[in-house]
């Protein structure tokens, strides 16, 4: 209870402090935002800063701040700390990182801020990585929500239906203006989303305050933790709680609708915070679930997410908290198909105002993610396939964001070490996973390296990398001021 309790002030105390020196080293300015200078009516129009601050909420909460951490969880109390602590130091300064860069480089997609600090080269290979790592996320977010929704229809035929539906929205979503769909739908959602984790989170801690063992680990969880390495496991595993790469694809979305840059360190700084807090909420419902049943432990998070509405809240108010989390995964995939198609057409330069060069793009795309969606449904192997690729590959794209981050900052003068220091670590706990995992370590292919050779590999590659990022800013010194 204490750790939680600690965890939630540091979120607190994160945001007001440690994000006005972020916000400090990038400094917000008076000057014309895209939405003013592009106003095209599609992507770049001005939205009310509340509307944003949903958005973004909703574009970056998928499933991992909910999944992920009744997952995570099973690593013990540490979880706790961890959560806020990386939210705080490192996922919320990567999007306010990507948010900021877009910002004051026309509403540029993460590819073009990619293209823009370290070159063509580095851009081509980022650009087909995160061509496919935007596919598994849009897979992923059709899927896990159908399962829940299909859970509560209960028919015959309501995963199909589910899938179908979720798709269909996608692909309007995709194609239509972003105040159209987006823009109007997203507050409705919000609502519902911030309801149910406000919901629970009282009742947990009322519970809590009656009985304080709820949010300790008891025996019996002890004996059901996790024994695998918390790093690198837990940080992919948690994904979307602490950092997420696919969050730096989502921040130009809200950067083309904003109508100041003072609005940033709110919007982008402030809503990573609140995820945060989300995924604070589902951990330790999560606890306390396995606390009061240790058996749970070796349930599918899915069936542990009823599990802690069931217990906690009863049936009506589960009802609202297991629609705000589908919406969570919802809101994440329609952004990631709407990204995917507008890094494709920076990438080909197509102009996206006429709706044909929109269907040419968005097309092929709706036929690659059908596909996607038959095989991660033939079976539960393949979903966790698809999950386990998912989940990595989006700390990659987080990686390749605090490059862009510390170059930026380099070229500027500025204290990079803001954003070198959380891509190191992230940067070794990626490639020490990679290198590290294995079907013999519980995971998909990898090279399967015993652990110590796997953390000095990494860690040589996160110094290397970033010693170059810095190098690379101060070479071009005032080259990528904007």
């Amino acid at each position: 209870m204490k750790l939680f309790l600690l965890g939630l002030l540091i979120l607190v105390c994160g945001y007001f402090l440690y994000g006005k020196i972020i916000e400090k080293i990038f400094g917000p300015d008076d000057r014309e935002v895209p939405a003013k200078k592009n106003y095209d009516g599609l992507d770049y129009l001005v939205l009310p800063d509340w509307k944003n601050k949903l958005i973004q909420l909703l574009n970056i909460a998928g499933v991992g701040p909910v999944i992920g951490v009744i997952i995570g969880i099973k690593f013990g109390e540490i979880v706790f700390l961890l959560i806020p602590i990386g939210c705080i130091l490192a996922g919320a300064v990567h999007d306010f990182t990507a948010g900021m860069m877009s910002l004051r480089n026309e509403g540029a997609n993460l590819t073009g801020l990619i293209k823009l600090t370290t070159g063509k080269k580095v851009y081509i290979i980022f650009s087909l990585f995160l061509i496919i790592a935007l596919l598994l996320v849009v897979a992923v977010f059709i899927t896990t929500p159908a399962q829940l929704l299909a859970g509560l229809l209960q028919c015959k035929y309501g995963l199909i239906g589910s899938v179908i539906a979720i798709f269909i929205y996608y692909v309007a979503a995709t194609l239509f203006p972003v105040d159209k769909i987006i823009g109007r739908v997203y507050p409705l959602f919000g609502g519902l989303l911030l309801l149910g984790t406000v919901i629970l989170f009282g009742k947990l801690m009322y519970e809590s305050f009656a009985d304080s063992s709820l949010l300790v680990e008891s025996t019996g969880f002890k004996q059901g933790k996790f024994t695998s390495p918390v790093i690198p496991m837990l940080f992919v595993t948690i994904a979307c709680g602490i950092l997420s790469g696919f969050h730096a694809t989502q921040a130009p979305i809200v950067a083309r609708t904003m109508s100041s840059e003072h609005q940033a360190r709110g919007v982008f700084f402030g809503m990573m915070t609140l995820e945060g807090f989300i995924a604070m909420v589902w951990s330790a419902g999560a606890m306390a679930v396995y606390n009061r049943a240790p058996e749970w432990m070796g349930k599918n998070a899915t069936m542990v997410l009823h599990k802690i509405t069931s217990d906690f809240l009863g049936s009506n108010l589960a009802l609202v908290v297991v629609l705000s989390v589908i919406i969570l995964a919802i809101t994440s995939g329609d952004t990631a198909m709407r990204s995917l198609r507008l890094s494709l057409a920076e990438m080909f330069r197509l102009n996206q105002k006429p709706i044909t060069n929109r269907l040419l793009i968005t097309v092929p795309l709706i036929v690659v993610v059908s596909l996607l969606l038959v095989w991660s449904n033939v079976n539960s192997k393949s979903f966790n396939m698809l999950w386990n690729y998912f989940a990595w590959s989006n700390q990659v794209m987080a990686v390749f964001t605090f490059i862009a981050g510390t170059v930026y900052l380099a070229s500027r003068n500025k204290p990079s070490m803001v954003t070198a220091l959380p891509g190191m670590f992230i940067t070794f706990v990626v490639t020490s996973y990679i290198l590290w995992i294995s079907p013999e370590h519980g995971g998909p292919v990898g090279f399967g390296l015993e652990l110590p050779y796997a953390y000095m590999a990494a860690g040589f590659v996160a110094i290397v990398v970033f010693v170059w990022a810095i190098m690379h800013g101060k070479e071009n010194s005032g080259k990528f001021e904007k």
